[in-house]
């Protein structure tokens, strides 16, 4: 008989998406299984985007190597506020929702391979 644990989802909120790889450290320091790492950055007229989002994006692929664990992008990077609600439970999709099924999905992943 398998054994089926509850998942207790703890919700942490930064004050911007540089931000999110720091809070998923602690997460991970804190004893999570998984991180999924959920916000946005829409392109303004700067090159600002482009630091933000190369930093957010290598802070948690490092952190998903270091732990081992499942550390989920789930940050949308869009040209505009409508392209960012249409990502995020809109028109396209939600990208939230994918975010935690892909978290899931490496979970089960690695336990098959243990």
């Amino acid at each position: 008989m398998q054994e089926h644990q509850l998942l207790e989802v703890v919700e942490v909120s930064v004050p911007g998406a540089f931000e999110i790889p720091t809070a998923a450290q602690w997460l991970f320091e804190s004893g999570c299984d998984a991180v999924i790492n959920l916000g946005c950055v829409i392109k303004g007229d700067t090159p600002h985007f482009d630091f933000v989002c190369n930093a957010v994006t290598d802070g948690i692929g490092q952190l998903a190597l270091k732990h081992s664990k499942p550390c989920i992008f789930g940050v949308i990077t869009t040209n505009t506020e409508q392209q960012a609600f249409d990502r995020a439970g809109g028109a396209l999709g939600n990208k939230g929702s994918e975010a935690a099924e892909a978290a899931i999905w490496m979970l089960l992943a690695k336990h098959s391979i243990k």
